[in-house]
Formats: structure tokens, sequence, C-alpha cells
């Protein structure tokens, strides 16, 4: 039998004087906001359990990121240094401003933008596209500029109120205390592009980390780096720090020792001027670059502070500043009669004392190819026309040994090939033309006429004065080719190699070059 709740009783008086009372209504009330109370505990009740028990571990995260900051430490960057141990590329100290995004909500960090590119004279969006890039919710800071100016760290200072989630840090950047001596060499650093933190060659590094861009700078970046630190420290509600929980130091870089030799390399800079071109100078014997210079230049120290379009525009002008020029491709000219005199004598068609006449010009195929003085130079051998740096005598060993032989001992001197050097990046191969090229890019064959114009270094021959530089060191140390190099190691075996010609060879080259 089911026994339910009344629906009314009610209580009144009658005529008789009797009462009749009326219940139930107030009861059915108390009913109701029990039933609402119940449902009401219930959705707290499992809202509690999601976020307690579900998503418990997440918000414990948050609450502990929202005082807990990760405050990373760059290493300092190794210095570049001279073989005498002279600094060449070294740090001063400088301030750089960071943002920790999780220190704020997202819609206020707008405001904040805003105040900061004020101050730092950039546009909102560069601040808030960096902001965007890193999230909302990163807890690692992200560095928006460096090598700012006093007076812009005096307001972030002053004003640190209105801006919190920014950071005033000190930080070392990259100084070169000789402006830009050697700054083909020594390269610049600068921050990593987008691009470069997608490629598996910068793995592991970070948004807003520095880099070699060119040079050393670039070729021992492993070496320079060092290795991140860091700090966990707790913080208050405006991003001050209250304690420090644990501390990683930073792994300072490597310093580089470089075979450059610094007032070599200031001789080197002041004899060139201010003309364009290039002066390498090389130990023979191991390869060690002792000064390098091309002009025109540029002083690597103006990538440690914001650079303005202007300057940028000047930068990227006519001249090219940045091409080194002792890695690029020239015709070698007279130097190359080295290579042809190598050529005619190893071929075994000319001994080291062969005696040919000279003329003011000899004639293939209806072409005249005259000498450099108009008259020639009567009887000479291999050393006296290196010395009078006859043209007429080499036509006639390049025409007799054919153009196979001479483009064969081109190559085996380095022509044609990168050198080795560390800045290979920023090197070019040159070339070293031949039947297939001729082919390939001009539509006809080789001739006899080539072969005239190669051996005396004109023609389509393109070598750098690095690779010039290789060349002459074969006679100089006995017949090696050398490996140049700018890392300062002390070993000679590492980087050299016989190239293949009897002692007799380098004898004539060695009196032809004292002459």
């Amino acid at each position: 039998m089911a026994i339910g709740l009344p629906q009314r009783v009610s209580v009144s008086t009658n005529r008789n004087g009797d009462s009749e009372r009326t219940v139930g209504r107030h009861f059915q009330s108390v009913i109701v906001m029990l039933m609402v109370s119940a449902i009401l505990f219930g959705a707290i009740g499992t809202r509690l359990t999601q976020l307690q028990l579900i998503n418990g571990a997440r918000n414990r995260q948050r609450a502990e990121t929202n005082r807990i900051r990760l405050v990373p430490k760059r290493p300092a960057r190794g210095a570049l240094l001279d073989r005498n141990g002279e600094v060449l590329a070294g740090s001063r100290l400088s301030h750089s401003i960071s943002i920790w995004p999780i220190a704020l909500p997202r819609s206020e960090w707008p405001i904040v933008i805003q105040r900061l590119a004020q101050i730092l004279d950039v546009p909102p969006d560069r601040i808030r596209q960096r902001l965007e890039q890193a999230g909302y919710e990163s807890i690692e800071s992200i560095t928006i500029a460096r090598g700012i100016s006093p007076v812009q760290a005096t307001a972030i200072a002053e004003f640190s109120s209105e801006l919190p989630g920014v950071r005033l840090e000190a930080e070392a950047v990259r100084n070169y205390p000789n402006g830009d001596l050697a700054a083909h060499v020594l390269g610049y650093t600068g921050e990593i592009t987008d691009e470069e933190l997608d490629s598996p060659t910068y793995e592991g590094y970070r948004l807003g980390d520095v880099i070699g861009q060119m040079g050393a700078e670039a070729a021992f970046e492993s070496l320079l780096r060092g290795q991140w630190g860091g700090q966990q420290v707790e913080v208050d509600s405006a991003g001050r720090v209250i304690s420090v929980l644990g501390d990683k130091p930073a792994i300072s870089g490597s310093d580089v020792q470089l075979t450059i030799d610094l007032e070599l390399q200031k001789l080197a800079e002041t004899a060139l001027g201010n003309r364009k071109g290039a002066i390498v100078a090389m130990d023979p014997r191991t390869g060690e670059i002792l000064a390098m210079v091309s002009r025109p230049t540029f002083d690597p120290n103006i990538f440690t502070t914001k650079i303005t379009d202007a300057k940028w525009e000047q930068l990227q002008g006519a001249d090219y500043p940045f091409l080194n020029r002792a890695l690029q491709g020239f015709a070698p000219a007279s130097t190359f009669k080295i290579v042809t005199t190598t050529a005619g004598i190893e071929s075994g068609k000319f001994s080291p004392e062969a005696v040919l006449p000279t003329f003011p010009f000899i004639s293939i195929g209806g072409i005249q190819f005259w000498d450099w003085n108009n008259a020639g130079f009567g009887p000479l051998n291999f050393r006296g026309a290196m010395a009078m740096s006859s043209d007429t005598f080499f036509y006639q060993v390049g025409r007799r040994i054919g153009g196979e032989t001479l483009i064969q001992w081109t190559r085996r001197y380095g022509f044609g090939s990168k050198t080795g050097i560390e800045i290979a990046a920023e090197e070019s191969p040159g070339l070293v033309p031949d039947d297939a090229w001729k082919q390939e890019n001009i539509g006809y064959g080789w001739f006899v006429g080539d072969t005239i114009n190669m051996s005396i270094g004109q023609g389509f021959l393109q070598t750098s004065p690095l690779q010039v530089a290789v060349m002459f060191a074969v006679p100089a140390n006995g017949g090696y080719k050398v490996t140049p190099h700018l890392l300062k190691d002390g070993t000679a075996e590492n980087w050299r190699e016989p190239i293949g010609m009897q002692p007799s060879t380098v004898k004539v080259l060695q009196d032809g070059l004292r002459q």
C-alpha cells in the first residue's frame, strides 16, 4: 500500500463554533527547497570532484607556476683570441629586457606591451608577436630587447610598477675591441631567426638565443656557445623574487684561439687601406692563416644593438661589405704560371733546364696572343720566364702539353674546390673550366686558345686569393698542399699532403720565385 504525502489538510471555524484547520502548503515548500539544495550541492560536489580528482594535477601545476618561476641564466660566450692570446672578440656588460608570459592574464598584456613599446621605441606588434610565438602560458622568460640604452634602462626601472611581468636584466653582449679589424674572419653574432630555430642544425636552441652568424663566430659556434643554467625562484603577484628555490649554474663557452696574428693583421689592413680587394698571409708550412683582410668591411659591434633601417641599407649597398673577397673567385693572372711551370716539367715534355725563345706575340688560329711587353724577352728557361713573367714562353708550354694536362695539375693544386678552411660557408670553390663545362655553359667545346689563355691565368679560370696562397705554399714548403685553417692547434701533419711533384720541379719553382 503506497502512502502519499497529504495534499491538503485544512482547519476552519463552522457555524457551531468548531475549528477547521488547513495543513500541507508550508510543508510542500520545505520539500521543494530541500530538493533544490540537494541539486545545488550535488553540482558543487561534482565540480569539486572534477577539480580535485580529475584536474587536480593540472590545477596544482598552474598554481605552482603562478608563484614559481624558471629564470634561465645565459652562459657567457667564449672569447676569440689571436695566436698570442690577445682578445679579438670578448664580452661587455649591457642590459636586456625580457617578459614572463604567464605572469599576467592575456587580457592584461596589451596595456603593458603598449607602455613597453613606448620606452623601447619599437612597434608594439613586434613585442606581441614574440609573446604569441612563445605562448601566453609559457613559464620561460622571453628576451625582447638587448643592448638597451642607459636612458631606457632607467625608464624601465622607474616605471616597473606599470610593467608587471617585465624584467630588466644585466647580461654580457659581444664586443669587438678592435672595431672592424679582421671583421670577415671573426664574423658577428645575432639573435637566432625563426628559420634557424626550425633547422636541425640548431636543435636545442631557444627563442632569443644569440648565435654566430658569420666567420669564426659561426664556424666555432658549438665551442663558443656554452650551456644554459637557471634558477627556480618563488615570486609574488607582481613578479618580484621572494626566494631562490634551486640554482643550476650556467657553463661558459670555451675560448677559441685562432691562428691570426693581431699585429700582422693590423699591418695587412694598413697596407690595403681603403682599396677594394683582399690580402691573405699564411704560414706555408702549416696552413695557419696569419692575416686575412677584405675591403670594404664593416664593424661587427653594430650587431650588438638595434640597427636602424638606414644603417642596414648602407650595409647592403653596392660595395657588399659583408662579402669576404679573400674567399671569392677572380682571374689569377700571372700568379698561375706556377701551375703551368709544374705541369710543363712534370709532363715530361720539358726538362727543368729547357730554354724557349720568346716573341712579341704568337699566332694560333689566326689570333695573335701578345706578350705583356709587346716585345718578348729573347731565350728564357723556366726560372727566367717566371722572373720576367713572359707570356709567350708559357703560351708555348701550355700549347705543347695540352689543356687536359694543364687542367689536371690545376685541380691537383686545389683549384676548383673549397680549400677546407673552417669558414667554408662563405667560400667560393672558384672555377676550373674544361670541355664539358664549356659545352654546357658556352655552347661549344675546348679550343687551343682556351689552353693558351689558361696558361697565364686568364680566360674562364677563377681562383680565390686564399687558393692562390695555397698554391704559393707548395713550392715554399717543398711540395705539399696545405689546408688553410683558423683554429690554432699546434700540429702541421693534419693539415698538409704531398702534391706529387719531383724535387727538381720544386727547385725550379723556388729559384724562379726568388729571382
